[in-house]
Formats: structure tokens, C-alpha cells, sequence
């Protein structure tokens, strides 16, 4: 029987997990996941991104959560931690990512759910989040919790390099501190 741990992985641990966390991204990109990255993604671009993540992890301004199974990662999430002392309350969601073999699993909420309590614990009462408008991610966060505020035209590009709007979304998890 296969079992899932999500686990928080740290600057210490990163290694460990960085050539599935590439595989993973790679796959996500190539599977239409609007993340930042075109589809002519390649490991040396995916892995000098996350190079920068480690460095975020390192400097704690990014917690990163992972899913995994049978010692592979299936799926990931990070959540970035304003930095700014007027804004300490709040963070981002950013680059939930499942590998499209496993999709409809379940595994994204799972990881939210975790991101959420991390939040939690870091203080940070208040999420936001940005995802293609019109994309099935818009059901996701909603069922979630999330609330739509509104979207933003020709925000970004597609993997496939058409313009599309974005759609912002936020949840809070209880009062500022």
C-alpha cells in the first residue's frame, strides 16, 4: 500500500528533494501550468530557479512543502513570506504543483492544507494568491476558501506564450498579530 507524507522542506533538506522538485515543475509546465515558466522549460533553467529557491529557504523568506510517495515527490507547494515589516501579517501562495500522472488525487488540498497551518504558525493570517483567470485552479481555490477579488488583462504569458488575465484571490486564517 502506498502511503503519502507531506513534509516542510528546509534549507538542510532541499537536497534530497531538488532533482524530483525539477522533474516536477518540468512536468507541470509541459502539462499547460501557467508558473512563471515557458514551455521550452529545461532542466538547467528549471534547476537555476531552484537554486533560487534554496537561497529564499536559506533566507526565510520561503517555506516549501512537498507530497511525496514510495520516496518520490508527486507534488509541491511554496508559500513566500512578505518580508516587509508593515506587511508581516501576510504571504503568498505560490507554484502548487502536482505531477499531471497523479492529478484529481486530491494531493493539492492535502498541501494547502498544510501550507495553511504553516502559515498559521508563522503568523501570517492573511493568504494571497494569483491564478490563471478561467483556469480549473479558479474552482480549486474557491472550494478552499479563497476568495476572487478580481483580475488583472494580459497579465502573463502561457507556457504556450499567449497573453491571458490573472486572477487574484485571498483567504484569511484569522486576526493580525
Amino acid at each position: 500500500m502506498n502511503t503519502e507524507h507531506v513534509l516542510q522542506v528546509t534549507a538542510q533538506t532541499f537536497a534530497q528533494y531538488r532533482d524530483d522538485l525539477i522533474t516536477l515543475l518540468i512536468d507541470a509546465v509541459r502539462h499547460g501550468a501557467s508558473v512563471g515558466f515557458m514551455d521550452d522549460l529545461d532542466f538547467p533553467q528549471a534547476s537555476s530557479y531552484f537554486n533560487e529557491v534554496h537561497a529564499q529557504l536559506e533566507q526565510g523568506s520561503l517555506l516549501l512543502w512537498v507530497l511525496v510517495e514510495d520516496q518520490r515527490v508527486l507534488a509541491s507547494v511554496q508559500l513566500a513570506l512578505c518580508q516587509k515589516r508593515n506587511g508581516l501579517n501576510r504571504a503568498e501562495v505560490q507554484k502548487l504543483l502536482v505531477l499531471n500522472e497523479v492529478r484529481r488525487r486530491g494531493l493539492g488540498q492535502v498541501l494547502i492544507h498544510a501550507l495553511e497551518q504553516g502559515a498559521r504558525q508563522q503568523k501570517r493570517g492573511l493568504l494571497h494568491l494569483d491564478t490563471e483567470a478561467g483556469s480549473p485552479a479558479e474552482n480549486f481555490y474557491s472550494a478552499l476558501g479563497y476568495t476572487r477579488v478580481g483580475e488583472l488583462p494580459n497579465y502573463c504569458r502561457s507556457p504556450n506564450g499567449h497573453y491571458s488575465p490573472t486572477a487574484i484571490y485571498y483567504k484569511t486564517l484569522g486576526e493580525p498579530q
